[in-house]
């Protein structure tokens, strides 16, 4: 099977200084601004993450989708554990299919909701492997999980190919075996799920680490990661 690296661009984000104040005010032209620098610079998606977004969260995905999509047609990754902020933000794209949602876990809450609406809008979706008792512990764990979650998701009509697994990459600052074992799975995926796709946060694994070694250690992350999956 051939692989392609794709980039999913994750500055504007609730948390960035820049973007964050800018969804808080609904300051429409630093998102819009960000939105352009992503996709010149090459961006395949743009993930746009609201966080919780408990308060206002429908209105808040509403309002970004729109604001983004009034200047650049890179496809969406809508990022929200709010399910009904995830819906409305997929329901006001004027591309509703091509945005991917970011993410679905195993928790009922959020897979009841959004498995059958990301099947009926033909979304491809991020299957995070995050379990009902946190964090799997090794390679083995994330594979039982991503069966059961992946499992989970063809039976609401979402085919592999539309499943983008995110195993969950911890900081090397927490111990190098998590890593390890994250790329054990990743080697395992084709065999789990034959068509499903990955996906990974990849500047978790220098969170914590000295600013001018970050892009060093996201680099040497990221071929590991390309020859494993």
């Amino acid at each position: 099977m051939s692989q392609r690296v794709v980039c999913i661009a994750e500055s504007i984000n609730i948390m960035g200084k820049r973007t964050g104040q800018a969804m808080r005010n609904r300051d429409p032209l630093p998102i819009q601004q960000m939105a352009k620098e992503e996709t010149e610079l090459g961006a395949d998606y743009l993930d746009l993450n609201i966080g919780p977004a408990k308060k206002d969260g429908p209105e808040l995905a509403s309002w970004i989708v729109r604001v983004v999509e009034e200047v650049v047609d890179t496809p969406l990754s809508l990022d929200t554990t709010n399910p009904e902020a995830m819906m409305a933000g997929i329901n006001a794209s004027k591309k509703p299919s091509q945005i991917l949602i970011n993410s679905i876990s195993i928790q009922p809450e959020r897979l009841e909701k959004l498995g059958p609406f990301a099947a009926e809008k033909g979304c491809d979706v991020v299957a995070l492997l995050w379990g009902l008792e946190g964090l799997p512990r090794d390679a083995n764990e994330r594979a039982a999980l991503a069966v059961d979650l992946i499992m989970k998701l063809n039976e609401y009509g979402i085919p592999n190919e539309k499943i983008w697994v995110d195993p969950i990459l911890t900081p090397i600052t927490l111990g190098a075996d998590q890593i390890q074992e994250t790329l054990m799975f990743l080697s395992m995926l084709q065999d789990i799920a034959p068509g499903a796709k990955s996906t990974i946060g990849l500047s978790n694994v220098s969170n914590g680490v000295a600013t001018p070694l970050r892009p060093y250690l996201n680099r040497v992350m990221l071929m590991m990661l390309m020859k494993y999956g």
